[in-house]
């Protein structure tokens, strides 16, 4: 980065435009969303026969549809990541969790967003009222494994950190991958 300047700045989202030297030492500019980074919580319920998955279904006004999607939210200022998956798991849906294992990071539009989701995995989960922010209208459901991935298969399940979680599921039943669980009153940094 060679300089730049904030096209504009919003609540949380600023539209940057950089000047850039490139590999072969050419000048660009690059344009992008600064966002300050987000966690998704894939909440597990097996308390029965087969797991079943805690989903949140929402309005996307960018999109002009309903999505179904696993709980997700962003950071707050100096928040950690943990902490801001126990909130938003609570928030969306009311759940609360005993256990949490960290899945990993991905870049949903790494080609103009600075955006990174922490995806979380919940288990031990206890119900309770959901707290959703002002202006935020989530329905929270229940799928067992398997009619998520029905659902997946139908194509209704465009959000990305969705279709990954499923991913990630059903690949760990089939190799039997362990998570690496920790209390949540005695969260671990990354």
């Amino acid at each position: 980065r060679t300089g730049g300047t904030t096209l504009v700045k919003g609540g949380f989202l600023e539209l940057r435009r950089d000047d850039v030297r490139l590999p072969d030492g050419s000048a660009a500019t690059r344009e992008y969303i600064q966002h300050p980074g987000a966690v998704a919580i894939v909440p597990l319920l097996d308390d029965g026969p087969e797991l079943r998955l805690v989903l949140v279904r929402q309005y996307r006004y960018p999109l002009a549809k309903v999505l179904l999607e696993i709980p997700a939210g962003k950071l707050e200022p100096g928040e950690a990541q943990l902490a801001c998956a126990m909130r938003e798991l609570q928030e969306e849906t009311g759940y609360t969790a005993a256990e949490w294992a960290f899945g990993t990071e991905i870049h949903n539009a790494a080609a103009y967003s600075s955006e990174s989701i922490w995806i979380w995995l919940a288990r031990g989960l206890v119900a309770g009222p959901a707290r959703p922010d002002a202006g935020e209208f989530v329905e929270t459901v229940t799928l067992r494994l398997s009619e998520l991935a029905a659902v997946h298969d139908r194509g209704e399940l465009p959000d990305v950190k969705t279709q990954l979680a499923l991913h990630w599921l059903l690949r760990a039943q089939a190799t039997g991958r362990p998570w690496p669980w920790q209390h949540a009153e005695t969260p671990r940094p990354l």
